[in-house]
């Protein structure tokens, strides 16, 4: 079984910085992609950056040069710093991630229990 914990949200003034943490555990083989959504109230979950497991990484436009997403592969962590925080950026955090659990099957997604974030003054 394969468990993502997501874990640094909170509330935060306009202008502000949070970082994201998100650890998986159990039984990994090989973790490729993982990244992060974000879903605000009354809207779809949407994707806020993606890094793979060679380090390569994309973000959303509204996103691009205020987050930032990385990864520890010895820890199966991935994280998202948030820089110059936005109301709009308000929304539960969830993470995501691509592994395969062992040699002799593919690979499935797995998703954490997801984070609040609120930027509110």
């Amino acid at each position: 079984q394969v468990q993502l914990v997501e874990s640094g949200g909170g509330l935060v003034q306009p202008g502000g910085s949070l970082t994201l943490s998100c650890a998986a555990s159990g039984s990994i083989f090989r973790i490729n992609a993982m990244g992060w959504y974000r879903q605000a109230p009354g809207k779809e979950r949407e994707l806020v950056a993606v890094i793979t497991s060679a380090s390569t990484t994309n973000q959303a436009d509204s996103v691009k040069g205020r987050f930032t997403i990385s990864r520890e592969n010895g820890k199966n962590t991935v994280y998202l710093q948030m820089n110059s925080l936005k109301p709009e950026d308000t929304a539960v955090y969830y993470c995501n991630a691509n592994i395969q659990r062992n040699a002799w099957v593919g690979t499935t997604i797995h998703w954490g229990q997801g984070t609040q974030v609120t930027v509110s003054s």
